[in-house]
């Protein structure tokens, strides 16, 4: 079943110098371990292609629910450098929840999520 993470979490994103940070918060305490599953550093690098020039980095914070990613050369050198329209990071938590994930039928139903549809 195709899941939009903006149907199971919710999410807040900053920024330190050329690096955005982004929290990824679980709207329910049971489908914590869905987003910790399926949520991976290469589901983050594959959905952000192209705007992002360094490394991801995860990190899970089981006892929140959440998961925090720092995406390095986010912001083409932060704020006081960049021409970007948003340098801070701020519109990167949206642009996350926008990623839709695949989970197993079986594992969706039985988690009570919602399923996408485009």
């Amino acid at each position: 079943m195709k899941v939009r993470l903006l149907d199971i979490a919710h999410a807040r994103s900053g920024d330190k110098g050329d690096t955005a940070n982004v929290g990824l918060i679980a709207l329910k305490p049971e489908w914590y371990p869905i987003i910790a599953r399926y949520v991976t550093r290469e589901a983050v690098v594959a959905h952000f292609a192209g705007q992002i020039d360094g490394d991801v980095v995860r990190f899970e914070l089981p006892n929140l629910g959440a998961l925090n990613f720092l995406l390095h050369g986010a912001l083409d050198g932060g704020g006081t450098l960049s021409l970007k329209t948003d340098a801070q990071g701020k519109v990167y938590s949206t642009a996350m929840l926008r990623l839709v994930i695949t989970v197993p039928d079986a594992e969706a139903a039985a988690a009570g999520l919602p399923a996408y549809v485009a």
